[in-house]
């Protein structure tokens, strides 16, 4: 076994693979870029080399580097988790010339599957379904558009080496094609050093099935069940679970014995997935398509450690270090449910738009991971699981993938463990930058979900007109009045307590207006009788001093967990999917609020604002052009993604204020119309 590997990786992937690392008593070593030097997988290692600049290109992405750093502190294994170089063969390569051990498949392996039109051709010839379309050298943008009219639309583009839903596209039309096969040319060579595109069919209303590969070096290869990761949103994954709710026994078997041929035709070892997409349509389940091969080690790992109990991390080292597996096919069970939501940065309520900046406040419901001491373990604690890489006070990157955590539950159903979802996400506290939390909670209480009726397509047609929160049903409406009335009452009697806050008044108010969105309520407070709401009894119970940025309020058996901010005419109340604006007003003075002025906003529609952080790679206009609705006027980058910016309406360019490789600030002015 080694004594000492290396993390050629960052974020919450570094953390995971040291806290298995320690756990077999191997010492650790981390790299890192001047952005994540009090990151704390550099804390948590035992030892750590700084490797350059923010931009992967000049550090994560330097094999060279990481060479020296191993040789530096004396590392005999490389773990590259996933992304960066992780599925590059030729570092592989590099590593066996310096006698350095790679914790992942063999060179070949890697080079045949991580080249996805290799790879297809590969698993044509192995007698794999395949999906239909092009997988030759595509020499521009004409030419591609006349492959994808020979397909027939929708076709999918998609960078040869891309990854991670980047360097994607979905195309309806010749138009579609036109636009985006550029862009994901450009993709694919920032984020993977190569600009390579195939075509092929998109399969509608699919099913995106993954099959968890797992092989040692003496030709013996598992497969370790399925995992659904059919909730994605521009090709990447938000939501994965273990089992598949669509998946039969049957076709389990026959999915995996097809994957382990597949691997076995490359010679594979070490911890690898297999992607098939299946057609919802067909519910024999027989249409199932090869899609890709992962060669390392997936985001979603850890759905499939919960219900095998198997650290698929110790395996990798293990098999790396020449072990042989212990397990058999037989041995591979399913035991309970498990579901994983992705913690991003980003925000629903502005089209997903990515957010970079400071965590001003980050509470995870669990600190971290640990096991339950079960021998089934990997399920964290009472089925609460968080893998995450960043910290309180800490800053989320515009040069590094926007998740932020991972949220993993484990039930012995899967309404269970989703229950355990929305609970936790209740009490995920991220403040200072925009997430996904409301988002993740209302998938998670949406009936389709909880169906199991899932294609590709859930979140476009779930919500074609954007998110604006989780809809509340009445009786939470009536508890957040119950809420709200005991909050601003405790606020009330604080003021009381400050000499002249309250005027000539002796007593803070007990009887309030409460505004949730557009239902008004009456609540009152007595000292004898309680909260009620609308004249009827509210059986809560809660403590609350003012400040406190949490409360768990009980109503009768049922429990609530509700983030509080301060508003200036009441509070937002956040919980179960939505944030909701509770207006407080006593009784004595809430007839005079119809009277009040409201303020009218700013008519901003002749500027195109930067919609996020983000580089401007494009300007498609100059001063004084004239514009069509629809037309892209620029092309921002942040996240390692490309975003293509339109005109709203028709006009005429006045002055364009940005320049192309110049960074900008949210709403910072790109140009502005006539």
């Amino acid at each position: 076994m080694f004594n000492k590997i290396l993390i050629a990786n960052r974020g919450e992937i570094a953390c995971r693979v040291i806290k298995t690392a320690k756990k077999m008593g191997i010492a650790t070593v981390a790299v890192y870029s001047d952005a994540d030097a009090r990151a704390p997988f550099v804390r948590m290692a035992d030892e750590a080399v700084h490797i350059g600049p923010p931009p992967a290109a000049e550090s994560y992405l330097l094999a060279d580097k990481i060479i020296q750093a191993c040789k530096d502190t004396g590392a005999e294994a490389v773990h590259p988790g996933y992304g960066f170089l992780s599925e590059r063969a030729s570092f592989v390569e590099e590593l066996e010339k310096n006698k350095i051990a790679f914790i992942g498949p063999p060179p070949g392996a890697i080079a045949a599957m991580g080249d996805k039109i290799e790879s297809k051709k590969l698993a044509k010839e192995a007698g794999v379904n395949v999906v239909p379309g092009f997988v030759g050298e595509i020499r521009d943008t004409d030419h591609a558009v006349e492959i994808s009219n020979d397909i027939g639309y929708p076709v999918m583009m998609k960078a040869s080496a891309g990854g991670g839903g980047k360097g994607m596209r979905l195309a309806w039309s010749e138009k579609d094609v036109r636009e985006g096969f550029e862009a994901t040319k450009r993709e694919g060579l920032s984020s993977f050093g190569d600009d390579r595109v195939f075509i092929e069919k998109f399969i509608e209303n699919p099913r995106h099935i993954e099959i968890q590969i797992l092989g040692d070096k003496h030709g013996n290869i598992l497969y370790l069940n399925e995992r659904e990761c059919s909730i994605q949103r521009r090709h990447q994954k938000v939501v994965e679970e273990a089992p598949s709710p669509f998946v039969t026994p049957k076709m389990r078997e026959s999915m995996g014995e097809q994957c382990v041929a597949l691997a076995r035709a490359v010679d594979y070892h070490s911890a690898g997935t297999v992607e098939l997409i299946v057609s919802g349509a067909d519910p024999s389940g027989e249409s199932f398509y090869f899609l890709e091969m992962n060669t390392r080690l997936q985001v979603e790992h850890p759905v499939t450690e919960a219900i095998t109990g198997i650290d698929l991390v110790e395996q990798m080292i293990r098999v790396a270090a020449g072990e042989k597996l212990k397990l058999k096919q037989k041995d591979i069970g399913i035991d309970g449910w498990s579901i994983e939501n992705r913690v991003y940065a980003e925000d629903p309520y502005r089209g997903f738009l990515p957010s970079t900046g400071r965590l001003t406040e980050y509470h995870p419901p669990l600190e971290g991971w640990t096991d339950d001491g079960e021998a089934n373990g990997r399920r964290g604690v009472d089925g609460l699981r968080v893998d995450d890489g960043v910290y309180h006070g800490g800053e989320v990157s515009m040069f590094y993938d926007p998740m932020i955590a991972k949220l993993i539950t484990w039930g012995k159903t899967r309404d269970e463990a989703a229950d355990k979802q929305i609970a936790a996400l209740d009490r995920f506290r991220i403040e200072g930058l925009g997430h996904n939390i409301d988002f993740l909670s209302a998938l998670m209480q949406h009936e389709r979900f909880r169906s199991g009726e899932l294609t590709t397509g859930f979140i476009a047609e779930e919500y074609p007109d954007g998110f604006e929160g989780a809809p509340a049903s009445a009786e939470l409406k009536i508890w957040l009045a119950a809420i709200a009335g005991f909050l601003a009452t405790a606020h009330a009697d604080r003021a009381l307590q400050v000499d002249g806050q309250l005027g000539d008044r002796l007593e803070p108010p007990g009887e309030w207006q409460i505004s949730i969105g557009k239902t008004e309520f009456s609540v009152s407070l007595d000292d004898e009788e309680g909260i009620a709401v609308d004249g009827k009894p509210v059986d809560l119970s809660m403590a609350y001093a003012p400040g406190e940025r949490m409360v768990e309020a009980e109503f009768g058996e049922e429990q609530l967990a509700v983030q509080i901010a301060k508003t200036r005419t009441g509070f937002a109340l956040t919980t179960r999917g939505a944030s909701h604006d509770a207006k407080c007003l006593p009784v004595h003075i809430a007839g005079h609020a119809a009277h009040m002025i409201e303020k009218e906003p700013p008519d901003l529609s002749k500027f195109l604002l930067c919609p996020m952080p983000g580089l401007v790679t494009r300007i498609h206009v100059e001063d004084g052009e004239s514009v069509e609705a629809g037309q892209p006027l620029a092309v921002v980058e942040a996240m390692k993604m490309e975003n293509i910016l339109r005109a709203e309406k028709s006009g005429v360019v006045k002055k364009v204020q940005a320049a192309e490789g110049e960074s900008l600030a949210v709403d910072a002015v790109i140009l502005e119309l006539e």
